[in-house]
């Protein structure tokens, strides 16, 4: 299976080739304006069929509060703010993304969404967070992010690193099948063209490893086989401890 796995993903990324060179000459930056219109509509329906599992989430959210009641939030990849209805009352958000395309609908979500404080948006990559200060977050978010960075690593590192002692990550992200299935195999090969399709998503990203190696005091991950079209049906959702 793993020679006809590499052989079905060559002839893929051949047939890939023309995306390969506008990507190669920056055309495919075009792509990043059409974006988040395409990804507002795609998030209206990710909310619809996993509302229950992402509210059940983010019910605890309330648990890493300060004394007195308020959250500091910093969210990663935020996207058109998709997530912004299941923050607690109160919250201070902090929202960042590198595709500054998306404030418009941002603005929109947060005009929706008046029980939560908006502090601020920062144009920025998973992988850097310097602006924001060592230990001064309660809680990081991202949900269908780490598919899309280039470093899972460093990213899962800066996280750490903003989060206050005692602070946790919430995350809900898809992931890689199971070696031995048939999802895995087509995961692989259609991984090229999947690249292209989801703005650099890999279906390929074994994301909870990460997080087990990351020095998290406490870990509450749950695979889970969401609702979703077939290829991104593996999920894992929940939180880690600092």
């Amino acid at each position: 299976m793993t020679l006809l796995m590499r052989l079905c993903n060559f002839v893929v990324n051949a047939l890939c080739l023309p995306l390969h060179l506008l990507k190669a000459v920056g055309l495919y930056k075009i792509y990043k304006h059409l974006l988040p219109k395409i990804l507002n509509n795609m998030a209206k329906q990710y909310n619809r069929k996993m509302r229950v599992i992402k509210a059940e989430l983010f019910d605890q959210l309330p648990e890493f509060a300060r004394p007195g009641g308020q959250l500091t939030l910093l969210e990663i990849g935020c996207g058109t703010g998709a997530n912004f209805e299941f923050y607690p009352p109160g919250s201070k958000v902090i929202c960042t993304d590198p595709n500054p395309n998306f404030q418009k609908y941002l603005k929109t979500s947060m005009d929706k969404n008046d029980h939560i404080l908006y502090e601020r948006f920062l144009m920025l990559s998973g992988e850097d967070l310097t602006p924001v200060r060592d230990a001064s977050v309660d809680v990081v978010v991202c949900t269908l992010v780490l598919c899309t960075v280039d470093n899972v690593q460093r990213t899962v590192c800066e996280i750490y690193r903003v989060l206050k002692p005692g602070g946790a990550f919430f995350f809900m992200e898809h992931v890689v099948a199971d070696s031995s299935t048939w999802m895995y195999f087509f995961q692989h090969v259609l991984q090229p063209l999947w690249y292209y399709f989801g703005d650099g998503c890999r279906v390929t990203q074994p994301t909870w490893k990460y997080l087990e190696s990351a020095g998290f005091s406490e870990l509450k991950i749950r695979h889970i086989v969401a609702p979703l079209f077939y290829l991104i049906k593996p999920h894992i959702t929940g939180y880690v401890v600092k």
